[in-house]
């Protein structure tokens, strides 16, 4: 059962019940159309399955969502001890089951459910990652995520649909590939996967981002996710994209997805700071057989 469109405060402190009965507890949310299902675990008593995630992912059988986000306390789930210090954990799955580093779109559309769920407040928090402790913060509807610096990765071919360019590697922590376009409009029809060479540049695969350069400060791309397909925005993405082709002296770099537009900016140790939007639009019980 399905609830759209709840207020403010309409998830605060809902436990999620256990699979075996009642379906797991979920909230669904997106970032600049990138869209997840939450499911609140702060004790973190669940364990989900791969074939629950796909399941789950799916556009036609489940709810529908391009990854799953089981939200757990800091230290309540010894098998996310790699979390540290942190004062929840983000347990990422891309839609196909597979894990990832982390999810720069997903970390905001966490961040406002815990703040809807009256879990914190618009104070600083720390976020538990795969690729490491991720500070956040809430100013009014717009969501910071500081996503550490971005490392240089090994250059490689990307071809599609009959097409050939070399790519820049990029570390965010997630592996991208980034191509500048003249044009997006000229690239092929992303429902295929692209390809690269040679097959030791990302052994453990990589989202490739289509890039078209307006200005040093303002960029449009398209990606092709690993584990997931083309999506509508990837915050990781935006950020390397940033980095390898953008250029910071005026603040920041605007990143033109087609499910929204996002900022990013960089310190001055180099750490990149991705700002957009994030939102919340259901809630309910999942059920899946």
């Amino acid at each position: 059962m399905v609830t759209p469109g709840l207020p403010q405060g309409t998830y605060a402190r809902q436990v999620p019940r256990t699979p075996a009965t009642t379906g797991i507890r979920f909230v669904k949310g997106h970032g600049t159309g990138n869209d997840f299902i939450i499911v609140p675990d702060l004790s973190g008593t669940l364990t989900l399955s791969p074939e629950w995630v796909r399941a789950a992912c799916s556009r036609r059988t489940g709810l529908g969502a391009d990854g799953v986000i089981r939200v757990v306390r800091s230290g309540a789930d010894p098998n996310l001890a790699w979390a540290g210090d942190a004062d929840f954990v983000m347990d990422y799955r891309n839609a196909d089951g597979s894990i990832a580093e982390m999810c720069g779109n997903g970390a905001r559309v966490m961040m406002r459910y815990l703040l809807e769920a009256g879990l914190i407040t618009d104070a600083p928090v720390i976020l538990g990652t795969r690729g490491g402790p991720r500070q956040a913060w809430i100013e009014q509807k717009r969501i910071t995520i500081n996503m550490g610096s971005a490392v240089a990765g090994p250059e490689s071919t990307v071809s599609s649909g009959g097409q050939q360019w070399p790519a820049l590697g990029v570390y965010v922590p997630n592996p991208h590939a980034v191509v500048l376009v003249p044009d997006l409009r000229e690239i092929p029809d992303l429902r295929q996967a692209p390809t690269l060479a040679p097959d030791s540049a990302f052994p453990e695969g990589v989202n490739v981002e289509f890039v078209q350069r307006h200005s040093p400060s303002r960029l449009t791309m398209r990606v092709y996710e690993r584990g997931v397909g083309e999506t509508m925005a990837c915050g990781t993405g935006a950020c390397a994209v940033a980095w390898a082709l953008g250029s910071f002296p005026e603040g920041s770099v605007s990143v033109e997805q087609p499910g929204g537009i996002v900022q990013i900016s960089m310190r001055g140790n180099g750490d990149l700071l991705l700002t957009g939007p994030a939102e919340l639009v259901a809630s309910g019980d999942l059920n899946l057989s």
